[in-house]
């Protein structure tokens, strides 16, 4: 199986050999000068090859309306460069001054309760606000201005984290550009009526002036109205990163732009997979989220991060050295934990790896989170463990460049699916979309099976397997694909997919709607479990948060599993119909990863797809690929023998 590689995206503008990039986030203005040039030395002795710099300094280096203040800028630069560190510089964008909200309060956002959105915070402006962007590209074009031709320059960095606290603005200004948006896609009113389908509840409109952006109402609001406002505000997010950057690559046109994304956890307002083309190359911010699943989830993110990206290198713009300060309980990461979670981004594509922050801040609201320098400094077990890693990336310069190796599975994810699956007014409000997805990765984890995780608008045709969990939105073209898929190849779907359209409207007829046929099955009513609730199957897994009235409706769909108790006992539980050379499968409720784990052989094997680990590795180590290098990465806090390639210590990553 070869590499992909799709058309080859700009990386870092710099000179010398390939190698794996190695820094964090740099914030001098937080420290006194005469601790800068001591920076530099101690990040020459951990091995930090590149910094973002100036990512919250827009009162720092715009002091006053009129007013920039570039000298301590320049002294930074300078020192990093002298010091051999390259410089991916923040347009400073990310969170405006206080003298521009103070002069400008329309900048600021609105919540839908109708409450502004203060400074004090970060992150207090409208994506939407042209008094914002006038602003925020005149500093923009300053800072190109002055850098541009610097020799440290590697890269420009929009903004920080687009979206982290700002996407959804209910402002005038948003309601207006919401008004534009909805003209573009609709061009009617009578267009716009029948796909919000207003003639429920008397919505109905008959001026464009009418329509507002989901505010706080008496009680559910129109659904297809809140599915394109989240389009609308990634959107918006996009056009201010659009914004700034036509402005750099005018001014600058030989530095490459990115931004950091969010791929983890519950992040979902923005549709990375639809801003990928945005940016030269891909960059993501993680964070290891406490629970059972905490290393699956960093594997998961990693995975779908390294397929946004097309299967091309990426950079990982942060994560944490240990603890971070925002969770409700905040632990330091165990021995080996930062290794493993820093090479396990690497093992899916991550060409860089970077953390927030290079000094632990001594004031200020992210004082308690961890950094390459804690508050003990050097002399600290953290210190000398983040300098051990630099050493380590160092040594695995022929791993830059190369790409990801596809797997022979896919799990599809799809922005719109978890939008509109999580609405309100649904069959339950514990559905819990990502979480669905992630339990299937974590059971082929288990099986020891690679799979990639790809937006369902890439192209997934020449994967064996297509596993499709709560594919909940799909419009007639993906129905097609899908099917087409199945004719030669397989896939299996869940509970709760094929119900809408493109414009959450029901698929009429029975469910599951536009994958009906395909299944071979008929729903006519959904069996949502109260908590507490559960539905045992005859394979010995048992069902949890949802069931399914399945009804077979054509003479080759195999029944593989049905419910032993319950409202459903005795009827298919799981199912799967021949469809040409392929098949097509589908799962009628929450089985977890272990009745996944339990469950998929019979599927894998359908589809002629075996484990490339060794049987006494399986469950135990994951295994990613990346041209011609295996990352072996313990999944376990015991050591594992991996015979002829020695022993795989607890927490531990092992590259052949």
């Amino acid at each position: 199986m070869t590499t992909e590689n799709t058309t080859p995206r700009r990386w870092l503008r710099r000179a010398g050999a390939p190698r794996l990039e190695f820094g964090a986030d740099y914030n001098p203005e937080q420290w006194p000068r005469e601790v800068w040039a001591a920076d530099v030395r101690a990040m020459r002795a951990a091995g930090v090859t590149i910094v973002s710099l100036a990512i919250f300094s827009w009162a720092r280096i715009q002091p006053r309306p009129e007013v920039y203040d570039f000298a301590w800028l320049d002294e930074v630069i300078d020192l990093l460069h002298a010091g051999g560190i390259a410089v991916d510089l923040a347009t400073a964008t990310a969170s405006p001054p206080p003298w521009l909200t103070t002069r400008h309060p329309e900048i600021l956002p609105v919540d839908l309760h109708g409450n502004t959105v203060w400074p004090g915070g970060r992150q207090h402006w409208r994506p939407t606000s042209p008094v914002f962007r006038a602003h925020a590209l005149r500093l923009v074009r300053a800072l190109a201005s002055r850098y541009g031709k610097h020799p440290a320059l590697a890269a420009w960095h929009v903004n920080n984290e687009l979206g982290c606290h700002n996407v959804y603005d209910y402002s005038d200004d948003a309601a207006n550009a919401f008004r534009a948006w909805l003209r573009d896609r609709y061009s009617t009113l009578d267009r716009l009526n029948e796909a919000w389908g207003t003639d429920f509840w008397s919505q109905r409109y008959s001026d464009w002036d009418q329509i507002l952006p989901p505010r706080q109402a008496a009680t559910h609001p129109n659904p297809t109205r809140n599915l394109d406002f989240k389009r609308f505000s990634s959107d918006a997010l996009k056009d201010h990163l659009r914004a700034e950057r036509d402005l750099l690559r005018e001014l600058t046109p030989d530095v490459p732009v990115t931004t950091n994304f969010m791929v983890m956890g519950q992040m979902n307002p923005m549709n990375y997979a639809d801003w990928a083309a945005e940016v030269d190359f891909v960059a993501n911010d993680h964070y290891v989220l406490p629970g059972p699943q905490a290393r699956d989830e960093l594997s998961f993110s990693a995975n779908l991060t390294g397929n946004i990206a097309g299967g091309q290198p990426w950079f990982l713009m942060e994560h944490s050295t240990s603890a971070v300060n925002w969770q409700p309980v905040n632990v330091a990461k165990k021995p080996g934990e930062l290794h493993r979670d820093s090479l396990t981004h690497v093992a899916h594509g991550a060409d860089a790896v970077c953390f927030f922050q290079w000094r632990q801040s001594r004031a200020g609201a992210e004082k308690y989170h961890s950094a390459m320098v804690p508050h003990a400094g050097e002399d600290s077990a953290l210190f000398r463990s983040v300098v051990a890693l630099g050493e380590r990336l160092a040594s695995l310069s022929e791993v830059a460049g190369s790409g990801r190796v596809p797997a022979d599975v896919a799990i599809l994810f799809d922005w719109e699916s978890w939008w509109v699956a999580e609405n309100d007014s649904h069959p339950t409000d514990r559905l819990r979309y990502r979480q669905e997805a992630l339990d299937w990765y974590t059971a082929l984890l288990n099986l020891g099976i690679r799979a990639d995780v790809v937006p369902v608008g890439s192209s997934w045709e020449r994967y064996r397997l297509v596993i499709a969990p709560i594919l909940h939105v799909v419009p007639a073209a993906l129905a097609a694909r899908l099917t087409a898929h199945a004719q030669e190849n397989h896939l299996v779907t869940t509970y709760f997919s094929g119900i809408v359209d493109e414009h959450d409207q029901i698929w009429l007829g029975g469910y599951p709607g536009a994958l009906r046929d395909l299944l071979g099955i008929r729903i006519e009513e959904f069996g949502p479990l109260l908590d507490g609730e559960s539905a045992d199957l005859d394979n010995g897994t048992t069902g949890t948060l949802w069931t399914d009235r399945v009804d077979v409706t054509d003479p080759a769909v195999e029944i593989l599993a049905r419910y032993k108790t319950g409202e459903q006992a005795e009827r298919a539980a799981i199912t799967r119909r021949a469809v040409g050379a392929g098949s097509a499968a589908y799962v009628s409720t929450r089985l977890g990863p272990d009745g996944l784990t339990a469950v998929l052989p019979r599927l894998l094997e359908a589809a002629g797809v075996t484990s490339e680990l060794p049987p006494a590795l399986r469950g135990r180590v994951e295994l990613a690929r990346r041209g011609d290098h295996r990352f072996l990465i313990n999944r376990t806090s015991e050591p594992v023998d991996l015979g002829p390639d020695g022993i795989l210590e607890p927490r531990a990553v092992k590259i052949l």
